[in-house]
């Protein structure tokens, strides 16, 4: 990913069936070749501030636990609290705080409050800058949207880190 030029695109949500459907258009889009989507999830928030995550291609991947390491990517790149929050796993405690450190002064991720705020969902996508236009215009539902630069620095190590996490568990559970 270092050769990338990564973008962050969100689509904020009232209604979490239009964040499904916009959700599956980008799925089929991707399919029919009109762009490249690195990761994309689907992200509910409820009354009570619970997070549950739909990672592409794969279902629901967690709701308060571990994710799979493409959604725990998307997740920290969209707002680092939320995975830090979430995230289970000895090796991941030092770069969460990393980066929730980085989303403070650098702006890392987007305001979770007004992009996820509770009773809400949003659809969370990275991809090649060449395509943040197009995935952008395909939340046609959305009633915000935002696309921000991603570090490729910061989406590599956050990416090591959840994969590193991931072994762990594995290892663990052995």
């Amino acid at each position: 990913m270092a050769d990338k030029n990564l973008v962050l695109v969100v689509g904020a949500y009232d209604d979490e069936s239009a964040a499904e459907s916009d959700y599956q258009s980008l799925k089929e889009d991707q399919a029919a070749g009109q762009f490249d989507i690195v990761g994309a999830v689907v992200m509910s928030r409820d009354d009570d501030g619970k997070v549950e995550v739909k990672e592409h291609e794969t279902g629901t991947v967690g709701k308060g636990a571990a994710w799979g390491a493409g959604a725990g990517v998307v997740v920290g790149l969209f707002a680092p609290p939320l995975l830090a929050a979430t995230a289970v796993g000895a090796g991941i405690g030092a770069v969460i705080g990393a980066f929730r450190k980085r989303h403070d002064e650098k702006q890392i991720g987007v305001d979770v409050d007004e992009y996820l705020p509770k009773g809400s969902s949003a659809v969370i996508a990275v991809v090649d800058d060449q395509w943040a236009d197009r995935v952008e215009n395909a939340l046609v539902k959305a009633e915000k949207r935002i696309s921000k630069a991603i570090d490729s620095g910061d989406y590599e190590e956050l990416q090591k880190a959840i994969q590193k996490s991931q072994e762990d568990l594995d290892k663990a559970s052995s």
